[in-house]
């Protein structure tokens, strides 16, 4: 936008293809090694569960290639090698036992099967990025102007990506989902803890030149929990503060004119009266806003999108809630595999379109561009985590001002001037603990929202490079 310049087609379709293989990967590895154990009970799987009724169960909710009694036997003795050797890795630092876990010891030893299948998988879905990207998660071959692998356009390498894709589906069809939902149905009390009010998605996979009307993922913001007020979001609405944050007081500012400027003093963590984090504040309407998985399939639903619309009624019906228990944990949880189902089904149709593209010549992937001397210019997506904005000036054929907004920083950012809560504090509050010392519920909704604050926040010693570590005591 600020220079000027426009995407070629195969550029948008490889683009499009990069991020759903991201949301394919993310999703998989959040739901399986970030969030599930603060549903699943470990030392149940291998203590008390009974392989033979596992493989019965895993027959009747999944459709893994993998299983039966002899199967789940080898998963429990290769946990309990695995612990009794010390080593517990992933394992450790957990509550097991807790009195907040429900899973029937079968339903925890199918989980932990599938945790470590999915290891396995993730891996290969993060070759998709290889093909195109380079690298994964940070993709080398996005840039301005359109993609830089222009010569992996050739049948060997898209087959490659299309096999890597069928495989990655199917395990979110056959396995993902049906633990997502197997889980969930013991949990569904979480249908009414852990929500916000107001969502937030700039949209994703544009199909055309047209944004945001070709996005296949829709923008929109929703206020108020209301499902059929979902509106076109804008970014001139966006602002931030900085009021109890760890930045030197100013009023709120849209990121074309935000700043960045740390406290002089040593910060203090100070949540009743002063500043407490490093984040800022986004607003939307002066209103917080939860961003990622929810927001997104929220809007989509309240627009009345076709794919999204069948697969959330499908998941509300099979677990017998009404979709007010979208707005909590289990929502949030739910929407990341929806999502990550309907995505991974429509790349289907830009494979088969870059396919078509290379079968008739067409493998321009690239627009060249030059720095003018002045510009403006806005970049609005939604990665895996949620709604991502960058903002820039460009003055003197050189960037003056550059600012995002990243997911974690709307999702965990703290209270503005007015005292209203951020996302992540407000789904918080009312949590029942059943032992403070042993906060589980606490860590289910905060592992919901997938945090990231190194995403959001860099702090640097320009004088020394080291890192700084502030400790909330």
């Amino acid at each position: 936008m600020a220079v000027g310049v426009e995407i070629p087609e195969n550029a948008r379709i490889i683009r499009n293809l990069l991020m759903g293989a991201q949301f394919q990967h993310d999703h998989i590895v959040h739901f399986y090694h970030l969030h599930a154990l603060d549903w699943v009970d470990i030392v149940s799987a291998i203590t008390k569960a009974d392989p033979a009724k596992t493989a019965a169960l895993a027959d009747n909710v999944s459709n893994a290639q993998v299983g039966g009694a002899a199967y789940y036997k080898q998963v429990q003795q290769r946990l309990k090698t695995f612990v009794d050797s010390g080593q517990l890795g992933p394992f450790s630092n957990a509550y097991w036992g807790h009195s907040a876990y429900q899973l029937p010891p079968e339903a925890n030893l199918m989980a932990t099967a599938h945790y470590l299948e999915a290891l396995k998988l993730q891996a290969r879905a993060a070759r998709m990025h290889a093909i195109f990207g380079a690298k994964n998660p940070h993709l080398q071959t996005l840039a301005i102007g359109g993609v830089t692998c222009v010569r992996d356009l050739k049948p060997d390498r898209i087959a490659e990506f299309l096999y890597l894709w069928k495989e990655t589906q199917a395990f979110i069809r056959d396995v993902y989902i049906p633990d997502l939902l197997a889980v969930a149905s013991f949990y569904k009390e979480w249908g009414s803890i852990g929500g916000t009010t107001n969502f937030m998605a700039w949209g994703e996979f544009p199909e055309s030149d047209q944004e945001p009307d070709s996005l296949f993922m829709p923008r929109g913001v929703m206020m108020k929990r209301d499902l059929a007020g979902v509106k076109m979001a804008d970014q001139e609405k966006v602002t931030e503060y900085v009021t109890r944050s760890w930045y030197e007081d100013g009023g709120a500012k849209h990121p074309y004119e935000g700043e960045t400027k740390p406290v002089q003093e040593d910060p203090k963590y100070n949540p009743d009266k002063g500043k407490y984090t490093w984040f800022k504040a986004p607003r939307y309407t002066d209103e917080p806003c939860e961003v990622g998985p929810l927001a997104r399939v929220l809007v989509a639903y309240g627009y009345g999108h076709k794919e999204v619309k069948a697969v959330v009624d499908s998941v509300l019906k099979q677990l017998g809630i009404p979709a007010a228990a979208l707005f909590s944990t289990l929502g949030r949880t739910a929407a990341r595999g929806i999502e990550t189902l309907v995505i991974g089904e429509r790349m289907e149709t830009w494979i088969n379109a870059l396919i078509a593209n290379v079968k008739k010549g067409d493998t321009a992937t690239y627009q060249a561009w030059k720095m003018p001397d002045k510009g403006m210019g806005f970049g609005l997506n939604d990665v895996p985590r949620g709604s991502l904005g960058h903002w820039i000036k460009i003055e003197g054929g050189k960037i003056k001002q550059y600012q995002y907004v990243v997911p974690s920083t709307w999702n965990l950012g703290p209270r503005d001037d007015k005292g209203k809560p951020g996302p992540l504090e407000e789904a918080l509050i009312g949590t029942p603990v059943a032992d403070p010392k042993q906060p589980l519920e606490i860590l289910r909704t905060v592992h919901s929202f997938d945090p990231c604050v190194a995403c959001g926040v860099h702090v640097i010693d320009p004088d020394s490079n080291e890192v700084y570590k502030v400790r909330a005591v």
